[in-house]
Protein backbone atom coordinates (compact mmCIF):
# COMPACT_ATOMS: atom_id res chain seq x y z
CA UNK A 1 0.00 0.00 0.00
CA UNK A 2 1.62 3.23 -1.16
CA UNK A 3 1.15 5.19 2.36
CA UNK A 4 2.29 8.79 2.71
CA UNK A 5 3.36 9.96 6.32
CA UNK A 6 2.57 13.58 7.27
CA UNK A 7 3.36 15.73 10.82
CA UNK A 8 3.33 19.32 11.38
CA UNK A 9 6.04 21.45 13.19
CA UNK A 10 7.05 24.71 14.40
CA UNK A 11 9.78 26.15 16.60
CA UNK A 12 11.87 23.23 18.44
CA UNK A 13 9.34 20.44 17.56
CA UNK A 14 11.75 20.09 14.60
CA UNK A 15 13.83 18.32 16.87
CA UNK A 16 10.58 15.54 17.40
CA UNK A 17 10.11 15.71 13.80
CA UNK A 18 13.62 14.23 12.81
CA UNK A 19 13.51 11.69 15.50
CA UNK A 20 9.93 10.49 14.41
CA UNK A 21 11.37 10.48 10.30
CA UNK A 22 14.08 8.29 11.77
CA UNK A 23 11.61 5.68 13.69
CA UNK A 24 9.91 5.10 10.33
CA UNK A 25 13.00 4.70 8.74
CA UNK A 26 13.90 1.88 11.35
CA UNK A 27 10.61 0.41 11.09
CA UNK A 28 10.99 -0.18 7.15
CA UNK A 29 8.59 2.50 5.81
CA UNK A 30 9.32 3.71 2.04
CA UNK A 31 7.96 6.53 0.49
CA UNK A 32 7.48 10.30 0.95
CA UNK A 33 6.82 12.04 4.59
CA UNK A 34 5.41 15.27 4.35
CA UNK A 35 6.01 18.32 7.17
CA UNK A 36 3.97 21.44 7.02
CA UNK A 37 6.26 23.85 9.16
CA UNK A 38 5.87 27.61 10.15
CA UNK A 39 9.57 29.58 10.77
CA UNK A 40 12.76 28.37 9.15
CA UNK A 41 13.73 25.26 7.68
CA UNK A 42 15.39 23.35 10.57
CA UNK A 43 19.04 23.88 10.29
CA UNK A 44 20.17 19.80 10.25
CA UNK A 45 18.39 20.05 6.65
CA UNK A 46 21.04 22.48 5.24
CA UNK A 47 23.34 20.40 3.26
CA UNK A 48 21.24 17.84 1.65
CA UNK A 49 18.03 19.86 0.55
CA UNK A 50 17.08 21.45 -2.01
CA UNK A 51 13.75 23.53 -3.24
CA UNK A 52 11.42 21.92 -5.79
CA UNK A 53 8.79 24.64 -5.78
CA UNK A 54 7.45 27.72 -4.15
CA UNK A 55 7.39 27.38 -0.49
CA UNK A 56 8.42 23.71 -0.98
CA UNK A 57 11.41 21.41 -0.26
CA UNK A 58 12.59 17.96 -0.18
CA UNK A 59 15.71 15.78 0.50
CA UNK A 60 16.03 11.88 0.28
CA UNK A 61 16.76 10.55 4.50
CA UNK A 62 17.48 7.01 2.58
CA UNK A 63 16.93 5.56 -0.98
CA UNK A 64 13.58 4.65 -0.02
CA UNK A 65 12.56 7.43 2.11
CA UNK A 66 11.78 11.32 0.60
CA UNK A 67 11.07 14.09 2.85
CA UNK A 68 9.35 17.04 1.79
CA UNK A 69 8.77 20.64 3.74
CA UNK A 70 6.13 22.64 2.65
CA UNK A 71 5.58 25.85 3.79
CA UNK A 72 1.97 26.14 5.93
CA UNK A 73 0.16 29.58 5.94
CA UNK A 74 -2.60 30.03 8.80
CA UNK A 75 -3.38 31.52 11.81
CA UNK A 76 -4.53 28.58 12.70
CA UNK A 77 -2.57 26.34 15.91
CA UNK A 78 -1.66 23.74 14.30
CA UNK A 79 -3.67 21.08 16.24
CA UNK A 80 -6.54 22.12 14.44
CA UNK A 81 -5.16 21.94 11.24
CA UNK A 82 -4.91 18.60 10.92
CA UNK A 83 -7.68 17.65 8.44
CA UNK A 84 -6.79 20.27 6.19
CA UNK A 85 -3.55 18.86 5.91
CA UNK A 86 -4.24 15.49 5.12
CA UNK A 87 -7.08 17.03 2.51
CA UNK A 88 -3.86 18.58 1.07
CA UNK A 89 -1.59 15.93 1.01
CA UNK A 90 -5.00 13.69 -0.63
CA UNK A 91 -4.93 16.11 -3.21
CA UNK A 92 -1.47 15.94 -4.27
CA UNK A 93 -2.00 12.23 -5.51
CA UNK A 94 0.33 9.36 -5.65
CA UNK A 95 -1.08 7.73 -2.52
CA UNK A 96 -3.75 5.37 -1.54
CA UNK A 97 -4.07 5.82 2.39
CA UNK A 98 -2.13 8.66 5.04
CA UNK A 99 -1.08 8.84 8.38
CA UNK A 100 -1.09 11.77 10.25
CA UNK A 101 1.52 11.86 13.34
CA UNK A 102 2.34 14.69 15.80
CA UNK A 103 6.21 15.64 15.89
CA UNK A 104 6.41 14.85 19.92
CA UNK A 105 5.32 10.66 18.53
CA UNK A 106 7.49 8.05 17.66
CA UNK A 107 6.94 4.81 15.69
CA UNK A 108 7.66 2.10 18.42
CA UNK A 109 7.04 -1.53 15.99
CA UNK A 110 7.26 -2.53 12.26
CA UNK A 111 6.13 -0.30 9.47
CA UNK A 112 4.65 -3.83 8.46
CA UNK A 113 1.93 -3.87 11.50
CA UNK A 114 0.75 -0.20 10.60
CA UNK A 115 0.09 -1.09 6.80
CA UNK A 116 -2.05 -4.20 8.38
CA UNK A 117 -3.50 -1.68 10.76
CA UNK A 118 -4.63 0.49 8.35
CA UNK A 119 -7.07 -2.27 6.48
CA UNK A 120 -8.83 -2.66 9.56
CA UNK A 121 -10.27 0.58 9.62
CA UNK A 122 -9.62 3.90 10.43
CA UNK A 123 -6.34 3.69 12.64
CA UNK A 124 -6.90 5.25 15.99
CA UNK A 125 -5.02 5.40 19.84
CA UNK A 126 -7.25 5.90 23.00
CA UNK A 127 -6.92 9.42 24.16
CA UNK A 128 -5.31 9.40 28.13
CA UNK A 129 -8.64 10.72 29.06
CA UNK A 130 -10.72 7.74 27.56
CA UNK A 131 -12.91 6.33 28.23
CA UNK A 132 -16.44 8.29 27.84
CA UNK A 133 -19.12 6.88 27.83
CA UNK A 134 -22.49 7.39 25.71
CA UNK A 135 -24.23 10.21 28.62
CA UNK A 136 -20.60 11.79 29.68
CA UNK A 137 -21.67 15.14 29.77
CA UNK A 138 -18.54 15.92 26.99
CA UNK A 139 -20.85 13.36 24.56
CA UNK A 140 -23.84 15.25 25.34
CA UNK A 141 -22.19 18.67 24.61
CA UNK A 142 -21.77 17.44 21.11
CA UNK A 143 -24.80 16.06 20.31
CA UNK A 144 -26.27 19.49 21.83
CA UNK A 145 -23.67 21.74 19.44
CA UNK A 146 -24.08 19.47 16.32
CA UNK A 147 -27.63 18.02 15.96
CA UNK A 148 -29.45 21.38 15.98
CA UNK A 149 -26.71 22.14 12.98
CA UNK A 150 -28.17 18.86 11.06
CA UNK A 151 -25.11 16.36 12.28
CA UNK A 152 -27.02 13.26 13.76
CA UNK A 153 -24.25 11.57 15.85
CA UNK A 154 -24.35 8.11 17.18
CA UNK A 155 -22.73 6.70 19.85
CA UNK A 156 -20.61 3.99 18.58
CA UNK A 157 -18.41 2.71 21.84
CA UNK A 158 -16.77 4.30 25.16
CA UNK A 159 -13.47 4.88 23.18
CA UNK A 160 -12.52 8.74 23.35
CA UNK A 161 -9.55 8.94 20.77
CA UNK A 162 -6.16 11.01 21.03
CA UNK A 163 -5.61 13.42 17.63
CA UNK A 164 -2.18 12.97 17.55
CA UNK A 165 -1.91 10.13 15.51
CA UNK A 166 -4.98 8.91 12.54
CA UNK A 167 -4.00 6.36 9.43
CA UNK A 168 -6.82 6.02 6.84
CA UNK A 169 -7.26 4.96 3.49
CA UNK A 170 -8.84 7.89 0.64
CA UNK A 171 -12.11 5.56 0.37
CA UNK A 172 -12.52 6.85 3.94
CA UNK A 173 -12.04 10.47 3.18
CA UNK A 174 -15.21 11.68 3.96
CA UNK A 175 -14.18 11.44 7.70
CA UNK A 176 -11.64 14.10 7.46
CA UNK A 177 -14.00 16.61 5.63
CA UNK A 178 -16.23 16.13 8.42
CA UNK A 179 -13.70 16.40 11.10
CA UNK A 180 -12.55 19.51 8.98
CA UNK A 181 -16.08 20.68 8.60
CA UNK A 182 -16.55 20.36 12.64
CA UNK A 183 -13.34 22.15 13.73
CA UNK A 184 -13.83 25.16 11.90
CA UNK A 185 -17.68 24.99 13.42
CA UNK A 186 -16.12 24.69 16.66
CA UNK A 187 -13.38 27.01 16.33
CA UNK A 188 -15.92 29.39 15.21
CA UNK A 189 -17.99 29.48 18.50
CA UNK A 190 -14.84 29.35 20.65
CA UNK A 191 -13.58 32.37 18.84
CA UNK A 192 -10.48 31.43 16.74
CA UNK A 193 -8.73 28.45 15.55
CA UNK A 194 -5.83 29.30 17.43
CA UNK A 195 -7.30 28.73 20.05
CA UNK A 196 -6.30 25.51 21.91
CA UNK A 197 -6.92 23.91 25.31
CA UNK A 198 -3.27 22.90 26.03
CA UNK A 199 -0.13 25.39 25.75
CA UNK A 200 1.05 27.15 23.04
CA UNK A 201 -2.02 28.36 22.04
CA UNK A 202 -4.80 31.01 22.67
CA UNK A 203 -6.73 29.95 25.96
CA UNK A 204 -10.15 30.91 26.95
CA UNK A 205 -11.19 32.64 30.25
CA UNK A 206 -14.41 31.04 30.28
CA UNK A 207 -15.69 27.64 29.36
CA UNK A 208 -15.06 25.38 26.30
CA UNK A 209 -18.79 24.82 25.14
CA UNK A 210 -21.28 22.48 27.30
CA UNK A 211 -19.17 21.25 29.87
CA UNK A 212 -16.07 21.94 28.39
CA UNK A 213 -17.20 19.91 25.75
CA UNK A 214 -14.75 21.34 23.37
CA UNK A 215 -11.59 21.79 25.65
CA UNK A 216 -9.40 19.75 23.18
CA UNK A 217 -11.08 21.18 20.22
CA UNK A 218 -9.27 18.95 17.73
CA UNK A 219 -9.62 15.68 19.29
CA UNK A 220 -13.19 16.78 20.53
CA UNK A 221 -13.70 17.25 16.59
CA UNK A 222 -12.51 13.87 15.17
CA UNK A 223 -14.45 11.79 17.74
CA UNK A 224 -18.06 14.06 17.18
CA UNK A 225 -16.72 12.87 13.41
CA UNK A 226 -16.72 9.19 14.25
CA UNK A 227 -20.33 9.52 15.73
CA UNK A 228 -21.52 11.43 12.28
CA UNK A 229 -20.17 8.12 10.57
CA UNK A 230 -21.10 5.20 12.11
CA UNK A 231 -20.82 3.61 8.22
CA UNK A 232 -17.00 4.51 8.37
CA UNK A 233 -15.04 1.31 10.66
CA UNK A 234 -12.58 2.51 13.14
CA UNK A 235 -9.76 0.38 14.42
CA UNK A 236 -8.71 2.27 18.11
CA UNK A 237 -5.91 0.77 19.86
CA UNK A 238 -5.88 1.14 24.08
CA UNK A 239 -4.33 3.12 25.87
CA UNK A 240 -1.20 1.18 25.98
CA UNK A 241 -0.48 1.88 22.46
CA UNK A 242 0.74 5.47 22.98
CA UNK A 243 2.07 4.92 26.52
CA UNK A 244 -0.53 5.81 28.68
CA UNK A 245 -0.37 2.21 30.58
CA UNK A 246 2.07 -0.32 31.38
CA UNK A 247 3.86 -2.07 28.37
CA UNK A 248 5.53 -1.66 25.47
CA UNK A 249 3.39 1.34 23.44
CA UNK A 250 3.48 1.19 19.90
CA UNK A 251 3.10 5.13 19.19
CA UNK A 252 4.63 6.55 22.37
CA UNK A 253 3.53 10.10 22.65
CA UNK A 254 5.29 12.86 24.83
CA UNK A 255 1.92 14.67 26.26
CA UNK A 256 2.38 18.38 27.71
CA UNK A 257 5.44 20.80 27.58
CA UNK A 258 8.11 18.76 29.18
CA UNK A 259 9.39 17.03 25.52
CA UNK A 260 12.15 14.51 25.78
CA UNK A 261 13.93 17.03 23.98
CA UNK A 262 14.05 19.66 26.84
CA UNK A 263 13.96 17.82 29.59
CA UNK A 264 16.41 18.00 32.52
CA UNK A 265 16.39 14.27 33.31
CA UNK A 266 18.46 15.01 36.76
CA UNK A 267 16.77 17.39 37.92
CA UNK A 268 13.20 16.00 37.37
CA UNK A 269 14.04 13.18 38.53
CA UNK A 270 14.89 14.90 42.08
CA UNK A 271 11.80 16.34 41.64
CA UNK A 272 10.10 12.88 41.79
CA UNK A 273 9.41 12.51 37.96
CA UNK A 274 12.04 9.77 36.86
CA UNK A 275 11.82 9.17 32.78
CA UNK A 276 8.80 7.59 31.35
CA UNK A 277 8.63 5.11 28.71
CA UNK A 278 8.52 7.71 25.85
CA UNK A 279 11.83 9.00 27.39
CA UNK A 280 13.47 6.28 26.76
CA UNK A 281 12.07 5.39 23.28
CA UNK A 282 12.77 8.62 21.98
CA UNK A 283 16.57 8.77 22.69
CA UNK A 284 17.08 4.81 21.45
CA UNK A 285 15.41 6.14 18.24
CA UNK A 286 17.84 9.01 17.77
CA UNK A 287 20.58 7.39 15.88
CA UNK A 288 19.86 6.84 12.04
CA UNK A 289 20.26 8.84 9.00
CA UNK A 290 19.53 12.28 9.96
CA UNK A 291 21.61 14.56 13.05
CA UNK A 292 19.48 16.73 14.82
CA UNK A 293 21.36 16.61 18.13
CA UNK A 294 25.29 17.01 18.32
CA UNK A 295 27.74 13.63 18.42
CA UNK A 296 28.31 15.56 22.59
CA UNK A 297 24.65 16.68 23.17
CA UNK A 298 22.97 12.77 22.56
CA UNK A 299 26.03 11.29 24.50
CA UNK A 300 25.31 13.89 27.72
CA UNK A 301 21.26 13.22 27.02
CA UNK A 302 22.01 9.18 27.17
CA UNK A 303 23.86 9.44 30.69
CA UNK A 304 21.56 11.79 32.46
CA UNK A 305 18.99 9.56 30.97
CA UNK A 306 20.58 6.60 32.68
CA UNK A 307 21.43 8.42 36.05
CA UNK A 308 18.02 9.26 36.17
CA UNK A 309 16.47 6.39 36.05
CA UNK A 310 18.47 4.93 38.34
CA UNK A 311 17.95 7.04 40.71
CA UNK A 312 14.14 7.16 40.18
CA UNK A 313 14.48 3.35 41.12
CA UNK A 314 16.29 4.17 44.05
CA UNK A 315 14.16 7.08 45.30
CA UNK A 316 10.71 4.67 44.55
CA UNK A 317 12.14 1.74 46.68
CA UNK A 318 12.66 4.59 49.71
Amino acid sequence: MNCAVCTLFEGDYHLGTAVLVKSLCRAGFGGTIYAGFRGPLPPWTESRIKETGKGEWEMYVTRDVRLVFLTVNTSAHFTNYKPDFLLQIEARGGSESAIYCDPDIVLNGSWRYVEEWLSCGVALCEDINSPLHRNNPRRVGWRRFFEPLGHHLEYRGAEYANGGFIGLTWQHRELLVTWKNFLDQITKSLGGADIVGIGGGRRLEGHYGFADCFHQPDQDALNAALEAHPEIPASILGPLAMGFEGGTPLLPHALGGAKPWRRSYLRDALGGRPPQAVDKIFWEKVDGPLWPFSRRALALKRIQLRLAAGSGRVMRRN
